[in-house]
């Protein structure tokens, strides 16, 4: 008896499991030219399904891994939301997958491939997507990058986050503030490259110094950072990578009596609810976060479908939204 599974024949014939278990199960909803494929090789490999794949083949339901760093975030809350809105129009099913509990890339890929989705759409800018990318590509699991970037030329929906950063820091500058810091992550990852990319190009054409402090997400540890900044370093601007960041030493600096938006301009890189609720409230570059979501799973369904794909990079457009911490 044969030890084809499923997965060897979406393999050789290049579509995803998905259209086989249409092939096995509702032929006449693939054209003729796939559905022949397909066969031929579940011919060849003498494919026989087992209980589990006869499952796989007879299931209604489409499901979609999402694989995020920190449910928690809001960002990466708002973005599930969009996902979870368009992919009820299909009738998918969503399945969470969060990296943050020690396993290596290797055993996490295989728990994700091991779970049958028919689709990933990676949410984790904490992780380099190329890591996994090997794994998916070997199962023939279409993956989507939403709010990350890669080496790969893996399908991405984002922003121009070194554009954003540009302007921002440019405005900053244009109101007469040199000392003007970026906040970034102890921890390097792709998308924050280029927001310091972005920065420093600001920074450099007029002839000012970058200074760039790496900080922690986590407020416990931020704060006490930014404790200790304050006590060595001038500063009359602020641009933070996450919106958390800047709230988080909006307060440290309010602590040391310094007036937000008049001695300090800070801005945030998200627009997330803590923006409003900051107290001054934070000046954004705003992210369509939710629509950065629901893009990537209109994307994701074309490839999922086998249906044509003009664009494999869409860069959504960004607003500057101006409040207390940095009057326009």
């Amino acid at each position: 008896m044969s030890n084809a599974t499923i997965y060897d024949v979406a393999g050789q014939a290049k579509v995803s499991l998905a259209t086989v278990s249409r092939v096995l199960n509702n032929p006449e909803k693939v054209n003729e030219e796939t559905r022949k494929r397909v066969l031929e090789v579940i011919k060849q490999l003498g494919y026989r399904p087992n209980a589990i794949a006869r499952g796989l083949a007879s299931r209604r339901t489409t499901t979609v891994g999402v694989i995020v760093s920190d449910i928690t975030r809001a960002s990466v809350s708002q973005m599930i939301g969009g996902i979870m809105d368009i992919a009820k129009q299909y009738d998918y099913s969503i399945k969470i997958f969060s990296m943050n509990d020690g396993r290596s890339i290797e055993d996490f890929s295989r728990i994700v491939v091991s779970e049958q989705v028919d689709g990933i759409i990676f949410l984790n800018d904490e992780l380099e997507a190329s890591q996994m990318y090997q794994s998916f590509e070997e199962s023939k699991i279409p993956m989507v990058l939403a709010n990350c970037v890669s080496e790969e030329d893996l399908p991405t929906v984002n922003i121009d986050f070194e554009k954003a950063s540009y302007e921002i820091t440019k405005d900053m500058i244009e109101k007469g503030k040199k000392e003007i810091y970026l906040f970034s992550t102890v921890r390097r990852y792709a998308v924050n490259n280029l927001k310091e990319a972005g920065y420093i190009k600001a920074m450099e054409e007029a002839d000012l110094e970058p200074k760039i402090f790496r900080t922690s997400g986590d407020p416990d540890i931020n704060t006490l950072h930014f404790n200790e900044f304050f006590s060595n370093h001038k500063i009359e601007g602020a641009l933070a990578v996450r919106d958390s960041i800047a709230v988080s030493f909006i307060n440290v600096a309010c602590k040391n009596n310094r007036k937000i938006g008049e001695d300090i301009l800070v801005v945030g890189f998200q627009n997330t609810k803590y923006a409003k609720l900051s107290r001054p409230t934070l000046t954004c570059i705003d992210m369509p976060v939710y629509d950065l979501g629901a893009s990537s799973m209109r994307l994701l369904t074309k490839y999922m479908r086998n249906e044509e794909v003009s664009d494999k990079h869409i860069v959504l457009d960004y607003d500057l939204v101006y409040r207390e911490s940095m009057a326009n």
